[in-house]
């Protein structure tokens, strides 16, 4: 499948599609310009060698929700490099996919990925599946829902058709059209913005189910600007044979999170143990290599961390 501009009104109806945004990631470098050497692959890190870890296999045996031997992963498949589909479009890749089958292979559980809409994920945890890995950011209003464990730290970036021709400032987007991802952090911030300004100057918040439309939006010329997640932002720009361009620096870099059924105390030290368990011996490091996201890395997997920056 092409990944050039020319492509995006047939990608844009893909779930194959290749240059995707998501709901809050980043680069602690602060560029989203460094994000954006991701590889162009969609071909995952190998996972068969991990081992079972027999005492956190009977922690996670005894959570509320896993059952049959299967660890089920909610995500909204349209983030490269985050979590997308590959050419075949039925394949299921990206650093959280690869995440989810290390963290599976650990607990001694076959991983379950669910396509799912973002802004679903998080009702459903622990009836639909156990687990939300979907570059999803920690906030304090996801905390009063449902657990999370820290594996990743990220912010948004803007991102503008190449050379800005609507001459956007990051500082002042009243009167441009912003496309978001419904659900998002980023849909929260636009909509302050827009709140913000005069009447003769409002902004218009374009509001899409799957990110692979907002960033399609301003490939097209519907929207003038979308605010996406870093890393995927990256991504997105270096697939567009530089027809689209970052707008200013990474902005509200913060904790990304695993999802867990609020309360599950053995399914959260389960999975804590477990990622710290894959940044303790590398194999963390090695997935965020292959999709070239390295620099927004954690050492530390914590439980409902309280520094979510």
């Amino acid at each position: 499948m092409s990944l050039k501009f020319k492509s995006f009104a047939a990608l844009a109806l893909s779930a194959a599609m290749m240059f995707s945004v998501a709901a809050c990631g980043t680069t602690d470098s602060g560029d989203a310009k460094s994000d954006s050497k991701a590889k162009n692959t969609t071909v995952g890190y190998d996972v068969s060698t991990i081992k079972k870890d027999d005492e956190l296999a009977k922690l996670a045996a005894s959570a509320k929700t896993v059952k049959d031997g299967e660890l089920s992963v909610g995500m909204e498949l349209s983030y490269a490099p985050a979590e997308f589909y590959a050419e075949d479009g039925k394949t299921p890749v990206g650093y959280d996919v690869d995440m989810s089958k290390a963290i599976a292979q650990t607990l001694g559980l076959k991983p379950k990925i669910v396509s799912s809409m973002f802004d679903t994920i998080v009702p459903s945890i622990g009836s639909k599946y156990d687990l939300g890995i979907t570059a999803m950011t920690i906030t304090e209003e996801r905390l009063q829902s449902v657990d999370f464990v820290s594996y990743y730290r990220a912010g948004s970036t803007w991102a503008v058709q190449k050379g800005n021709p609507k001459k956007l400032d990051t500082s002042d987007m009243c009167g441009a059209k912003i496309a978001v991802q419904t659900g998002t952090v980023q849909e929260d911030e636009a909509n302050k913005i827009a709140k913000g300004c005069k009447a003769d100057k409002k902004a218009e918040v374009m509001s899409y189910k799957r990110q692979a439309e907002a960033a399609t939006a301003v490939a097209t010329g519907k929207a003038d600007v979308f605010y996406a997640d870093s890393p995927v932002a990256g991504y997105a720009i270096s697939q567009t044979d530089g027809r689209l361009e970052a707008l200013g620096d990474v902005e509200g870099v913060a904790k990304q999170g695993i999802a867990i059924k609020k309360g599950d105390q053995q399914l959260d030290e389960a999975v804590q143990k477990a990622v710290q368990k894959l940044m303790d011996d590398g194999t963390y490091m090695k997935i965020l290599k292959h999709w070239g996201v390295e620099s927004g890395a954690l050492d530390k997997a914590e439980i409902n961390p309280t520094d979510l920056n």
